[in-house]
């Protein structure tokens, strides 16, 4: 029982936290626990035979190394293809290891074509009977292949029996095959390490042969080169006389250089006379003034020394002249001494300008001379640099041709030498041995497996169902979903076998005052204990008991409550569901007697509208005739004043009115009465249902005492671990009628 909210006065308490209720979980899975079980020995069961029907498969591992070497064909290029040493060397090898080439290779080596495990188009597999061939052969007729077709399909499905793994960080790789056979396995394990190396050494033999035949091939064109380069060259050299080409542009180089030393002593000395030829071809005459201001020509030592004797020539005429006249015979005599010297310098002089110009010209022709000398000589250097360049040139293609010569012709020949000694790139580290046992189906994890997830599956289910389910079962469902306090719990009452339908709700009808269902009179006690614990200190004496649907069991509820009350106080009880009346049925009341309608009618008939139950120590109003419009009549001033009337008569007046989700009639009738007792079926009423109703009493400022759950089978609940387990062994009562 719940006490009641002190914030709102309606009985309902506030959400509790959140939280995962584990123990509900373990009740809901105890509860189930039997179906569980046999769901999963079921399923183990199905799981062992399947396992036991499985064909079981053996797996062989063969451990290959795979070393990485250096080619030894031609350095200028690697024969195949992906150096040894490169960071992809493995992968590729490890995919080459995959290679369905390689899975033919075996094939064809172990004959697994005559094998039915991985031919599927062997005569055995095309014999057995099956759905799937029996729908081809309709839709398409018998099929047919070849050898071809049965190769590719054979190789196909031992290709998917072959799994490759590498070791990490290591140069070994696991080669696994799957096989119906165990020896099977380990031969075609050891098979395809041995066909991978033989296919290497193979490959590597095939590009030494083929590389040979393409180095002598290319040996002839490079000897054909080489002899038409040398013969090129040796032309070359004749057609130009040409024994030491190096020593003649030697001795070219140096007459350059003779000429050009010449050439500049030859242009100083033109440079030097020019100047003196200038000055004496500008003078207007060759006298004797004139020649005598050119210091070249005055400097000349015969000129000189005819100088000296003019100078003691023109002493002695001076000297002479102070002491005779010029007619003196010694005056004429140095006069004629003076004038000889005189004509003897000026010839003198003229010779000395005839050789300056002499000189002069000689030195422009030899500077032109050595000018043309060594114009001739840069034009024969030149040509020699031509010739020396094309010769250079021609050297170099024959150098060359025979270096590449050279080279091809020892590779041919070591290719040749060593072509038979190639060394495989792999070896079979640890080679595949007989399985000890199959590797799949492992049987036992199957089974286990199978019980495992059967029972994870069943206990899921049970969950997910209990999640799914919008019912409400026992007061936990009370509290989690309609969040609204619980007052009691009323046993579903078991009914005879021999009762009929009117003789079983009579009897549910009157069930608290029936000696033989002491439990339900017990929890019946319960429930008034709770309605009157909910009015201490806001007494209930006018009582409205509704439910959301029909059939949930609200008047059968309405009449015990009533009953209980009875032993107690004086109590009416009120049917003022006007639409679907049933309580004088169910109490076995006199037909045709007034009720609740004409007691609204005429109120001065209400003592003749109420009857009186001997035996269950109460009143009851019935509903009587049914109205054309029981709302109207139920929310008239007429009703209020009968009711207000009947609170100073009786103690506690019970109603029972229509469903709330049926009709308005409980919104209105709970504005009038002191309390509402909510009744919900259990394992049959949805939950949005009663919220909704719940909801909508709220919203119509209802107080609502709490809820009701009627038509609870206690007895699994409390087999279970419910939450009623004991629930009335404690008090020494049965629930057995």
């Amino acid at each position: 029982m719940y006490p009641q909210n002190p914030h709102d006065g309606s009985g309902f308490m506030d959400s509790p936290a959140q939280t995962i209720d584990v123990s509900r979980y373990i009740n809901l899975i105890r509860r189930r626990l039997l179906p569980i079980i046999g769901f999963s020995i079921i399923v183990t069961v199905l799981a062992f035979f399947s396992a036991m029907a499985i064909t079981p498969k053996y797996q062989a591992v063969a451990t290959l190394l795979i070393e990485e070497q250096e080619s030894n064909v031609i350095p200028i290029q690697e024969v195949y293809g992906i150096p040894m040493g490169s960071r992809n060397y493995l992968s590729t090898q490890f995919e080459v290891l995959k290679s369905r080439e390689l899975a033919r290779r075996v094939v064809r080596d172990l004959n697994l074509i005559n094998e039915p495990e991985f031919n599927p188009l062997h005569p055995k597999n095309l014999d057995s009977f099956s759905l799937k061939k029996i729908i081809l052969v309709t839709l398409f007729g018998e099929p047919e292949f070849d050898e071809e077709d049965a190769m590719d399909a054979t190789v196909g499905r031992f290709w998917s029996a072959v799994t490759i793994r590498p070791i990490s960080g290591t140069q070994l790789v696991h080669i696994i095959v799957t096989s119906q056979s165990p020896d099977l396995a380990r031969r075609a394990a050891n098979r395809m390490a041995e066909g991978y190396i033989e296919s290497q050494l193979e490959a590597k033999i095939g590009l030494t042969q083929q590389a040979a035949s393409w180095l002598t091939e290319r040996l002839s064109e490079l000897k054909g080169n080489l002899d038409d380069s040398e013969a090129r060259l040796q032309a070359f050299r004749e057609s130009n006389n040409l024994v030491d080409v190096s020593g003649v542009g030697t001795m070219v180089s140096r007459e350059i250089d003779n000429t050009t030393s010449l050439l500049g002593q030859a242009r100083a000395k033109r440079v030097d006379l020019e100047s003196t030829y200038r000055q004496i071809k500008a003078l207007p005459s060759y006298s004797y003034d004139n020649l005598s201001t050119i210091p070249s020509i005055l400097n000349n030592h015969v000129v000189a020394s005819l100088k000296g004797e003019e100078t003691k020539a023109e002493l002695s005429v001076s000297e002479l002249g102070k002491r005779y006249g010029p007619m003196h015979p010694k005056m004429i005599a140095a006069q004629s001494d003076l004038d000889a010297v005189r004509q003897s310098m000026l010839t003198q002089m003229r010779r000395v300008t005839q050789t300056i110009e002499s000189e002069y010209l000689a030195a422009r022709s030899k500077e032109q001379a050595l000018e043309q000398s060594l114009a001739s000589a840069k034009d024969s250097a030149r040509d020699i640099n031509r010739v020396e360049f094309t010769l250079k040139e021609l050297e170099r293609e024959v150098n060359t041709n025979r270096t590449l010569y050279d080279t091809f012709y020892e590779r041919m020949s070591e290719t040749k030498a060593t072509g038979d000694m190639q060394s495989a790139n792999a070896r079979v580290v640890d080679p595949a041995v007989l399985p000890g046992g199959p590797s799949w189906p492992n049987r036992k994890l199957i089974i286990l497996f199978a019980f495992a997830a059967s029972l994870g599956l069943g206990v899921g289910v049970v969950i997910l169902r209990d999640y799914l389910d919008a019912t409400v079962k026992n007061a936990e469902d009370v509290d989690r979903k309609l969040r609204s306090p619980m007052l009691g719990l009323l046993p579903l009452v078991k009914i005879a076998s021999k009762q009929s339908e009117e003789e079983a709700e009579k009897a549910a009808a009157t069930a608290f005052t029936d000696e033989t269902q002491t439990g339900f009179a017990e929890s019946v006690r319960t429930l008034r204990t709770s309605i009157t614990l909910t009015g201490l200190e806001n007494p209930a004496q006018v009582i409205l008991v509704t439910s959301s649907v029909p059939g949930e069991g609200k008047t059968t509820t309405a009449c015990n409550i009533a009953e209980a009350f009875g032993q107690m106080e004086k109590v009416l009880l009120i049917d003022a569901d006007m639409r679907r009346p049933t309580m004088a049925k169910k109490l076995g009341l006199e037909p045709g007697k007034p009720g609740l309608s004409n007691a609204v009618a005429y109120p001065d008939t209400i003592q003749d509208s109420i009857q009186t139950v001997e035996g269950l120590n109460i009143d009851v109003m019935s509903a009587g005739p049914i109205p054309p419009n029981p709302l109207e009549l139920l929310a008239s001033k007429k009703f209020r004043e009968i009711l207000e009337s009947l609170r100073g008569q009786y103690q506690r007046i019970i109603i029972d009115s229509a469903p709330v989700h049926a009709v308005s009639d409980a919104l209105y009738l709970s504005t009038v009465t002191d309390g509402v007792v909510y009744v919900v079926k259990a394992d049959d009423t949805r939950d949005k249902l009663a919220v909704g109703g719940i909801e909508r009493l709220r919203g119509s400022n209802a107080r609502i005492l709490g809820v009701v759950l009627n038509q609870v089978d206690v007895e699994r609940e409390a087999k279970y671990g419910g939450s009623y387990a004991g629930y009335y062994d404690n008090y020494g009562y049965s629930t057995q009628s």
